[in-house]
């Protein structure tokens, strides 16, 4: 089965108030998890980045070993430095790649997609409901 993976992070005055909404669904469409999670202070990237490894997490405990996992998200910076087309400066980024990299390892079968905002809209309302109840 394939399974399509929904991350979005938001950050308030970019660096400010962050928080992540994730969405899991199967491949029909159905809602298996969504998540949303208050993440403190820190820049929108690292709020996307948060945002991937809690949606990481999530698909672990319902993803089996035999399915595919598709992530999307509306970050083209994150994306980018997943698939090594953009370079890493901020080592506190650094670290958060290697932590997606390490969590990916769960997963046998699994891609980055970067999709428009607008695709996007139910992980990006989770995190900002997140934003809003904190």
């Amino acid at each position: 089965m394939r399974y399509y993976l929904f991350t979005d992070g938001a950050s308030r005055n970019n660096p400010g108030p962050a928080a992540a909404g994730v969405v899991l669904k199967e491949e029909g469409g159905k809602v298996v998890a969504e998540k949303r999670q208050v993440l403190g202070e820190m820049t929108n990237n690292e709020a996307e980045y948060r945002a991937l490894l809690l949606g990481l997490l999530t698909a672990k405990t319902k993803v089996g070993k035999g399915d595919e996992l598709t992530v999307l998200m509306d970050s083209e910076l994150v994306v980018s430095q997943i698939k090594r087309t953009y370079k890493i400066k901020a080592p506190h980024l650094k670290e958060l790649l290697q932590q997606v990299w390490e969590a990916q390892k769960n997963f046998p079968k699994i891609s980055f997609q970067l999709i428009p905002r607008a695709k996007n809209e139910r992980a990006d309302a989770l995190a900002n409901q997140a934003l809003d109840e904190d």
